[in-house]
């Protein structure tokens, strides 16, 4: 589906959206704006809102720009349609719940943390939410970037060299007020530890729903926010992240080992 070309587009294009919104943010945080206001200013903050989705959302639109440029899909409506195919096993389902419980319990456990930040019934209202900022981040990462890649370099290289990448995109986050990540640049690199082992676990699940399925990471995505906007977490501890995030890369390693052991027998 992708091809050199088409990858340096979306990479650019992406960075281009997701710079030149956030450092408008940023400017506009030292007047005073913010992402994430009371109701009562709401209205006066209105304006952060708008471009925040933008930067998230950038991965989506440059997937849908760019695809429709080089006339990889026809319309919105088929770009939608891959995005959100769902009729895949259930087998997919559960390799994506079990693997992000074990990523929490690990996190939780070595960090020592028992409690939830939220009620877990904030799980599921924050579900649509994470869906649109943060799950759809995939359209763009997993439709285009990193099975590119991923033909050119191998699964390993390929999702260090997307980490790499998520990370530098990422970045103004620290820096935009009102944010998750907002003054947290002490966080920065346990962050860092986790956007590199979420990129191998996500590649892992592109593998496995086959090609061009794009629901299964979007949502993990979406759940993995989620879970992390009730829970609190992560990252939380080096301990922590270290020991969970280390599961994830070698679960996903593994995974992919046998799919195409698998595969060759088929073949």
């Amino acid at each position: 589906m992708t091809d050199n070309k088409i990858i340096v587009q979306f990479t650019m294009l992406t960075f281009c959206i997701a710079y030149l919104v956030s450092g408008a943010m940023i400017v506009l945080g030292q007047f005073g704006f913010s992402v994430h206001s009371s109701v009562q200013e709401s209205l006066q903050h209105l304006g952060m809102s708008i471009p925040f989705a933008i930067y998230i959302l950038s991965p989506a639109i440059t997937s849908f720009i760019v695809l429709k440029k080089n006339n990889k899909i026809t319309n919105f409506k088929e770009w939608l349609k891959t995005v959100f195919y769902a009729k895949n096993n259930i087998s997919l389902y559960l390799f994506v719940l079990v693997g992000l419980a074990l990523y929490f319990l690990i996190h939780l456990a070595v960090s020592g943390r028992t409690e939830m930040v939220l009620p877990f019934y904030m799980f599921f209202l924050a579900l649509p939410g994470n869906l649109i900022i943060g799950g759809l981040e995939e359209a763009g990462w997993m439709y285009i970037l990193q099975p590119g890649l991923n033909r050119k370099y191998g699964f390993v290289l390929s999702s260090i060299y997307i980490g790499i990448i998520w990370i530098m995109w990422h970045i103004p986050l620290f820096f935009i007020p009102g944010t998750g990540h907002y003054n947290g640049l002490i966080d920065f690199w346990m962050f860092a530890v986790q956007i590199i082992a979420f990129r191998f676990l996500y590649g892992a699940i592109y593998k496995i729903s086959g090609k061009g399925r794009v629901f299964m990471c979007v949502l993990c995505h979406t759940i993995f926010n989620a879970a992390s906007y009730t829970f609190g977490i992560p990252p939380t501890t080096w301990a922590g992240t270290i020991a969970a995030n280390s599961v994830i890369v070698l679960v996903s390693i593994v995974t992919v080992v046998i799919y195409d052991k698998m595969n060759r027998r088929i073949v």
